[in-house]
Order: structure tokens, then C-alpha cells, then sequence
């Protein structure tokens, strides 16, 4: 699939998946990287935060041309990650996500400013709902470093519910009947992108294989600096800017 295709894809989709791209030997090194986190993520329903902040290799993962691509093909030049997240279901910590956009984002401290509520904390870091602007130029970029099967709780996804901005509980509805949901299978190796404002689900796990991602969110470059004083938490990973490539 071509950047021209991704970037087609995820404005009429949503959502882009994109097989093979990364080698076999790169998915190795990143599950050593994050294998010290395996334990911790059984014991928080097969979820950690801050992989930008505290796992290197998460960073380069960030710079990777097939990550960057993949954004840039949503965002435009420039696009910055902002958060990284390691998901792992397995029959210990296995899950079901009902259908939701991704409305949250997490930054240093809280501020009252116009447009950004409400608030909460997770795991001690402020999280704040932006403006829908805002959300609309955000993009998950998942690279899973497991088979991603019909039985072990892949993404489901509904085509275009992105393009209509914030929906209420009732629009969830009318899109669900509308148009018909898309399960998201991805190889080892593989991306599964999407738009945050993108209605999303998965079903818990059947089998026992793990289901491990990196899950990183990256921010169009107009985003870099936030209203009001506010500044992304893991914003500081300023290598993570530009057109920069590793």
C-alpha cells in the first residue's frame, strides 16, 4: 500500500492497515524492550503508560519511517507523538472496549482553559478532553507485535464515523446501524491506524496468544504548542517533531 494510498484510506475510512512494516528482527528487539513491562501490564487489564517517557526504544519506534509515513499520510508534515501505550490481552488480563472515540489527552498539570474539559488522572497524569478540533487531527499509529487474530479481541472499527466530530450516545447508535463495523486483523509486523474520533470496540480475547501493541498517538504539527499554558505530558520528547528520520 502506497503513502498516497494510506493518506486516500484514512480520510474516507478512518482507518488504515498496512501489513509488513516492519522486518521480523526490529519486532524482536522491541518485544525485548518492553518485556520488562509484560508483568505490569497483566496486572492493569494488559495496559501501561508513558512508553515514550520510560522505554527508548519506544522513541525510535516514534521516528520509525513506517510509523512516521502512516501519520504523516493523516496529519501532514510534521506530525509530532504526543503518548505511548503497550496493550497485551491474555487470559489474565483480558478485556472488552464498547464502542467510544479516543476523546482524552495527557499533559503536564491542569489549567483551566476554554474548550478543555472535563478532567481526569490516570495513573497520576492529568488527562483533559480538548476541543474537537483538536481531536480531528490526532492519529493511533498500532504496531503489533503479535498475530492480531479474529479470536484473540481485535479492533473493530466503523468506516467514516470519524469525519462527524464529537457524537453523543445517540449518533453512536445511528452510525452502528448505519454502517456496518470492520474487524481489524494485522500480522506480526504490522500497523493498524486510525483516527482518534474514529468509533472503536474490541471483544475480549478467545484463545489463549498474546495480543501485544505499541500503541502510539501522534498530533498535527499546528497542535505543537497548547492553548493556555497547557503542554503535553510527553511532549518533551522534542526528537519526536519534524521530518526527522531514523
Amino acid at each position: 500500500m502506497t503513502t498516497e494510498t494510506h493518506e486516500a484510506t484514512l480520510a474516507r475510512d478512518g482507518y488504515a492497515i498496512v501489513p509488513d512494516a516492519l522486518e521480523a528482527a526490529s519486532v524482536d528487539a522491541l518485544l525485548t524492550a518492553v518485556a520488562p513491562l509484560a508483568d505490569l501490564a497483566a496486572g492493569t487489564r494488559g495496559g501501561v503508560r508513558h512508553l515514550l517517557r520510560d522505554v527508548p526504544a519506544v522513541r525510535a519506534l516514534a521516528r520509525h519511517p513506517a510509523m512516521r509515513d502512516v501519520a504523516e499520510s493523516a496529519l501532514g508534515p510534521g506530525a509530532f507523538a504526543v503518548r505511548g501505550l503497550l496493550f497485551d490481552k491474555t487470559p489474565g488480563a483480558n478485556w472488552k472496549v464498547i464502542w467510544h472515540q479516543d476523546l482524552t489527552i495527557a499533559v503536564r498539570e491542569r489549567r483551566e482553559v476554554a474548550g478543555f474539559g472535563p478532567w481526569t488522572e490516570k495513573d497520576g497524569v492529568p488527562h483533559v478532553q480538548p476541543p474537537a478540533a483538536l481531536l480531528a487531527r490526532m492519529v493511533a499509529v498500532r504496531l503489533h507485535l503479535d498475530d492480531c487474530t479474529a479470536t484473540n479481541g481485535p479492533v473493530r472499527v466503523i468506516p467514516g464515523s470519524h469525519r462527524d466530530g464529537r457524537l453523543s450516545a445517540a449518533d453512536v447508535e445511528r452510525w452502528r446501524a448505519a454502517v456496518p463495523e470492520v474487524t481489524c486483523t494485522v500480522p506480526r509486523g504490522g500497523i493498524l491506524a486510525f483516527h482518534s474520533l474514529l468509533l472503536h470496540a474490541s471483544s475480549p480475547a478467545q484463545d489463549a496468544s498474546h495480543r501485544r501493541v505499541v500503541h502510539v498517538e501522534y498530533a498535527a504539527a499546528e497542535w505543537s504548542e497548547l492553548p493556555g499554558g497547557l503542554a503535553w505530558h510527553e511532549r518533551h520528547c522534542a526528537a519526536l517533531r519534524g521530518t526527522e528520520r531514523h
